[in-house]
């Protein structure tokens, strides 16, 4: 009897082993999928239909410097005149890489037959004919902000863009054109702070290295003209204004373009905001003010808000990986990065790091997807769909061809994947830098290949969503935080 008794326990204490052992292999599984992948929800790659305001602890201890960032086709923007007509995500990749041809066309060190083209390409209105040279893109996939031109100030909503220089807005009496727009036109003849430049000035001159273009004059008043790559421009008069960014930060004496001829795919915004390195951009004609130092934080869904915040009391946090910000001879207005790999499921692809050298870098707020050298995208996409082999692939979607059907799905999980810059620096993608969503049925890996291995790599918006990217340009730094919104 003794000896039954005996088995019988030994039998319960192996049964129990074995549990506990089970129960630690799947412990351990779990978290090393954690460590992994990410398992999300398939509607939180979707947009919502209505507006989620994503105001973070460090936006309301220094809101005084911070701005509202919303999609301008999204459910945030007041552009509402606009939302029947926003872009098929077809059309805002084929717009995508309109802008990354031009970017590109920048860097190319041989004139091409069309930019001698462009060369002769004239914007015309009732005040000036001078020579535009084709520009980078507006894009598609743009981010905007309400600030407050004049005195008194009139609200108006811009496209932010690192990558152009010159600020600009539509203005009354509209000589040539305007495009429709949401708010009304800019009067500069009832704004009491409005002074033109004179073609004299020095300021007008600066115009050369902000717009590519020799500025003209008309009555003595300098005269802009910009051309973007999609055949969109702005001509008109250069200006001095009192520029509101909010109800306690103004900026007198700003020097922007007052519209008079403009067309193009604005989206109903009323001009652009420049943030990029040229001494007539935001970022440099506030030095004094804010140090050169900004940060933003683009949301993650359309049906999100971020800001866009001036000043070193914004970003700066101890969860900031910085990188250092490289200047780029054929692009010195440009937000220079240094890449040298990338990561997928923890694991680093083996990628020569000649290939990242080989080509100069950029972060771009105007790009939505980033572009690889085509021997790292394939890389990437090749290890990611080894990952992702139990999911039903789709059609490609433009310039986007790795892309899965999980319309039949609630929760998937995916590959997470890192990129490392220079100096040491790792960011970590949230699963919206990863997967761009037509619809549930075609969601696709977020990167696209270039043409070639030495063409400028662009790191996009797409990626940069939810982080908060700040710009130390007086520090000569690039910084990333993650969750700096929703």
């Amino acid at each position: 009897m003794a000896t039954v008794v005996l088995h019988h326990s030994m039998s319960i204490n192996f049964l129990s082993c074995v549990a506990l052992l089970s129960s630690l292999l799947l412990s351990c599984l779990c978290s090393s999928l954690d460590d992994t992948h990410h398992t999300i929800q398939v509607s939180s790659l979707l947009p919502e239909s209505t507006c989620k305001t994503s105001l973070t602890t460090q936006q309301v201890d220094d809101k005084r410097s911070s701005l509202r960032v919303v999609h301008k086709h999204g459910p945030c923007s007041q552009l509402v005149q606009d939302k029947a007509n926003a872009p098929t995500h077809d059309q805002i990749l084929l717009r995508d890489q309109s802008r990354v041809k031009s970017i590109q066309s920048r860097f190319s060190k041989i004139t091409s037959a069309s930019a001698s083209t462009s060369e002769t390409n004239r914007v015309r209105d009732s005040k000036a004919d001078l020579p535009v040279q084709s520009g980078s893109t507006v894009g598609a996939g743009n981010f905007i902000v309400t600030v407050g031109l004049g005195t008194p100030k009139k609200e108006l909503s811009l496209i932010f863009d690192t990558g152009s220089d010159l600020t600009w807005t539509q203005c009354e009496p509209c000589a040539k054109y305007c495009y429709k727009q949401k708010e009304p036109t800019f009067n500069p003849s009832l704004s009491a702070s409005y002074t033109n430049v004179t073609c004299s000035s020095s300021l007008c001159s600066a115009l050369i290295s902000a717009t590519g273009n020799t500025p003209g004059c008309s009555a003595s008043t300098c005269v802009y003209g910009i051309q973007y790559g999609d055949s969109s421009y702005s001509v008109g008069f250069f200006g001095k204004e009192r520029l509101t960014l909010t109800s306690r930060d103004a900026i007198d004496n700003f020097l922007f373009g007052c519209g008079q001829n403009n067309r193009g795919l604005f989206g109903g915004s009323a001009g652009l905001l420049g943030l990029g390195r040229d001494k007539l951009s935001l970022v440099q004609q506030t030095a004094s003010k804010y140090g050169k130092y900004f940060s933003y934080c683009l949301p993650s869904s359309s049906s999100s808000t971020g800001h866009l915040t001036f000043g070193k009391g914004s970003g700066a946090s101890g969860s900031v990986k910085f990188t250092p910000l490289a200047t780029i001879s054929q692009g010195d207005n440009f937000y220079g990065i240094n890449i040298e790999g990338i990561s997928v499921a923890g694991t680093k692809l083996s990628i020569s790091s000649s290939i990242f050298s080989n080509a100069p870098g950029i972060i771009d707020s105007g790009t939505v997807i980033t572009r690889l050298p085509p021997t790292a995208y394939s890389a990437l996409s090749s290890a990611f769909k080894k990952m992702m082999t139990k999911y039903p692939k789709a059609p490609a979607l433009s310039i986007l061809d790795t892309c899965y059907d999980l319309s039949k799905y609630s929760t998937v999980s995916i590959p997470k994947v890192s990129f490392y810059f220079n100096g040491k620096t790792s960011v970590d993608l949230e699963p919206s830098g990863i997967l761009y969503a037509a619809s549930a049925s075609q969601v696709c890996l977020a990167f696209a290949g270039n043409g070639d291995d030495t063409d400028v790599l662009i790191y996009g918006n797409v990626q940069q969503q939810s982080f908060e990217v700040v710009y130390d340009v007086a520090g000569l730094k690039l910084g990333f935080s993650p969750k700096g919104c929703a």
